[in-house]
């Protein structure tokens, strides 16, 4: 499909058509000014996704519609980014593209243009994650074998999604990455095999040494690893692959092994604990209360299959000077763009803003039409943000439209400021860098909600659809 991007300019106003990447009807549209919102709109029923509205005046005036008010003296976290995990497959189904598509669509997810959704936050795995062709660590032996001085450590396996991030480096060379193990090398597991068991407590040393051994030789690549998660969803031993690490051994390995590791490596990526469901928020508070772990940990990290949001912020309270990240929530085959557009938006985009967190990722960046590649015993239903078709064309997912509503609009490094809530209208607000102020809003209701932006004694009064999300910039 052939983008293209026309402006004219005629006493004041201007004619938008045809964004790039966004299909669009053309809207006649005053001119920003000072006084104006702009606005950008997703609607579940996916008559429109991410397209600019006509933009809003503020005024003086007061009216009697409700009220979303502004506060940008009450401050709250600083935001490292929005994302996805770049899985192995994820990789392997975009270079199936042609080289012009390929780069027309990196460039379209991380580049920092109007024609982009700038993503600024990747989440990757330390080995295979479940959504790679097959399962594999970074020191794989025969049966029976140990490799205690991880002599025979080798990256080889991930060569093409080092690859890969070197040109989304290059793009966004301030992207952030946190990185995360599915299963360490079945060697060192009690059962040993890729799916299930526990780390034995005889190979922690080594474990952490395989850790320092990763994030140099990825810095070696000109990969920098802001963030590491000991095990990823350590209390599911059912995918594959994947560990069981309850939160006493987390607890243990961290301030026994991994902790002195990075310190004595000079190692600066930061520890972030549990990476799992926000059901089980004692699993966090239970090695934060221990002073040994606790010196080595930057913060805690989550997923939302099971619990509440709200358990961020019950980690928060505990510990406020401790960060929470959100790393992880899928959308699935069987989901509808509706269901998946709001409750995403709602409960991670800005239910993890407003509960605390730097991050809010959604799950698996690209797949094909059947969902895979996926590992045998990993998930066959997860859908990935993008959907890579031939080598010529992909489709863009609800999980794209999440994710963009945020990530195009609040760089990194932009900071969350108050804004009230309604019956219907959930929201998050933020300053960013140049000082904008970001507000977005998903109405929660079937029908059109009228409210009032009130920032700085003026309103602007919006409507915004039924089940939709939204997007002001002022």
């Amino acid at each position: 499909m052939k983008f293209h991007n026309l402006y004219s300019f005629f006493k004041g106003t201007a004619l938008l058509c045809g964004v790039v990447l966004f299909p669009l009807s053309c809207t006649t549209v005053t001119q920003k000014n000072g006084d104006e919102v702009e606005y950008w709109l997703t609607k579940g029923d996916e008559n429109i996704k991410l397209q600019p509205q006509a933009p809003i005046r503020f005024v003086n005036t007061s009216n009697a519609h409700q009220n979303i008010e502004i506060d940008d003296m009450q401050k709250f976290q600083y935001v490292d980014g929005f994302g996805y995990t770049l899985t192995g497959g994820s990789v392997e189904v975009i270079n199936r593209l042609s080289p012009g598509k390929r780069k027309a669509l990196l460039n379209e997810l991380f580049g920092k243009d109007k024609n982009s959704i700038s993503i600024s936050y990747l989440r990757v795995s330390i080995g295979a994650s479940d959504l790679d062709g097959e399962v594999f660590s970074y020191d794989d032996l025969s049966e029976g074998q140990t490799d205690v001085s991880l002599s025979k450590f080798s990256l080889a396996k991930d060569k093409a999604l080092i690859a890969m991030l070197k040109e989304i480096l290059a793009i966004n060379p301030k992207i952030k990455i946190i990185a995360a193990p599915w299963s360490p090398p079945v060697w060192m597991k009690d059962n040993g095999k890729s799916k299930g068991g526990s780390l034995k407590p005889e190979f922690y040393e080594t474990y952490a040494r395989y850790f320092v051994k990763y994030i140099k030789e990825m810095q070696n690549e000109g990969i920098v690893i802001d963030a590491v998660t000991p095990q990823n969803e350590p209390l599911h031993p059912g995918n594959n692959p994947s560990m069981y690490m309850p939160s006493d051994q987390q607890r243990d390995f961290i301030k026994g092994h991994l902790g002195p590791a990075f310190k004595n490596n000079k190692i600066k990526t930061k520890i972030v604990i549990y990476d799992h469901n926000c059901n089980k928020p004692e699993y966090a508070l239970d090695i934060l209360k221990d002073p040994e772990a606790y010196q080595y940990i930057d913060g805690s990290a989550f997923h939302l299959y099971e619990g509440d949001i709200s358990a961020l912020s019950t980690v928060h309270d505990a510990f406020p000077d401790k960060n929470l990240y959100f790393t992880e929530q899928w959308t699935g085959s069987k989901g509808t763009f509706n269901e998946d557009l709001n409750w995403h938006t709602k409960n991670v985009i800005i239910g993890a803003m407003r509960n605390w967190s730097k991050t809010a990722l959604e799950w698996n960046l690209a797949n094909d039409s059947k969902y895979a590649p996926h590992t045998e015993g990993g998930c066959t239903e997860c859908k990935g943000a993008i959907t890579i078709s031939d080598s010529e064309s992909f489709t863009r997912n609800v999980a794209y439209y999440i994710v963009a509503h945020a990530s195009k609009f609040i760089p990194a490094g932009s900071q969350r400021i108050a804004s009230t809530q309604t019956q219907y209208l959930s929201t998050a607000a933020f300053r960013t860098l140049n000082e904008k102020t970001v507000l977005i809003v998903q109405n929660d209701s079937k029908e059109i909600e009228i409210f009032n932006i009130k920032f700085a004694g003026k309103i602007a009064t919006v409507n915004i659809p039924g089940q939709s999300a939204a997007t002001y910039i002022f």
